[in-house]
């Protein structure tokens, strides 16, 4: 029985994208390490495969399938090297062993475009733009992931980049800075021209389908967004607004913020068990940067284009009170 195997199918993506396939009538073998959530999607419908990418073989009972989407990723700003080179390179080679074990033909993988970033302003990359120096361990070991899935033409590979996925059932990007505004004042730098495009994860989804469906990719690489440049200050405030809560801003260097950030990292990084710094210089970059991306190619050559706009998609992430 052939079918789509999904790497990281508890996680965010993984989850809405095996339960878009399933719907579809797919069959779907869904991979990941979070057993409570492998049997809600057997429940579904789904042929659940508990494998974790880091530190097992191959599993006993091989699916047999035409294709994979690799979703299993470490992402974080922060974190020890070790463990991103582990996840994002080391799973990513471990994907790649088992697509050519199940037959795959066509393997999708979802990358990030943190590896762009640079502490500018970056507006309309495209996806031949040249990449710079990595900005920290995620970044680089996406990169290198990257490598490693371009090194195997037989998987017909496609490389997905979306950028800042939110939606129903986001627990990082919103809720994160949800956190961070009822804590503290969040820094208001360069007049506040931030910007950033961000997904929603069901256009995320859309994506995905159409690299799996596409039969002659023109390219490998594809940006993935909601292709509008929201400034920072209207996401974060928008958000809020839409969970009833207040945001205070305090107007800051920029100078003075990256110092701080990388001086925290230096301090946090010597400390027993490496905790998280208040801001990273990674984070305090996305405050003070445009940082956006050209999604024509994938519109032009998967025939995909965002369905959701910023406004729709916050209302469907947080139901919450306002109107």
């Amino acid at each position: 029985m052939s079918g789509t195997i999904i790497t990281g199918a508890t996680g965010f993506l993984g989850q809405a994208l095996t339960r878009r396939l399933l719907r579809e009538g797919e069959t779907v073998f869904a991979t990941g390490r979070n057993r409570e959530k492998l049997g809600q999607l057997s429940r579904m419908g789904a042929k659940a495969i508990a494998y974790d990418l880091t530190s097992e073989a191959l599993p006993e009972d091989l699916p047999d399938a035409s294709r994979l989407v690799h979703c299993a990723a470490l992402s974080s700003p922060w974190g020890e090297r070790r463990d991103f080179e582990r996840a994002n390179v080391s799973g990513t080679a471990r994907a790649i062993a088992l697509a050519k074990a199940a037959g795959v033909k066509r393997f999708v993988h979802i990358s990030s475009p943190s590896v762009y970033f640079r502490f500018a302003d970056q507006e309309s990359l495209t996806e031949t733009a040249p990449l710079p120096a990595p900005v920290n361990a995620y970044a680089a070991t996406k990169a290198d992931s990257e490598k490693l899935v371009l090194n195997e033409p037989t998987l017909d590979p496609i490389i997905l980049r979306p950028r800042g996925l939110y939606g129903p059932g986001d627990t990082a990007l919103l809720p994160r800075l949800l956190r961070a505004a009822a804590q503290r004042p969040l820094p208001l730098m360069r007049d506040g021209r931030a910007a950033t495009d961000l997904t929603f994860v069901e256009d995320v989804v859309d994506a995905v389908l159409a690299a799996l469906q596409v039969p002659a990719p023109a390219s490998r690489i594809y940006n993935v967004s909601g292709g509008q440049a929201l400034e920072i200050r209207h996401v974060v405030e928008s958000a809020a607004r839409q969970a009833d809560m207040a945001v205070r801003w305090r107007k800051v260097p920029w100078p003075a913020v990256k110092a701080f950030a990388q001086a925290s990292e230096a301090v946090c990084a010597r400390l027993p068990g490496r905790p998280e710094p208040v801001i990273t210089a990674y984070t305090a970059g996305l405050f003070a940067f445009r940082q956006t991306l050209d999604i024509r190619r994938a519109e032009a050559e998967l025939g995909w284009r965002p369905r959701t706009s910023f406004d729709e998609g916050l209302r469907l992430t947080l139901p919450g009170s306002a109107t």
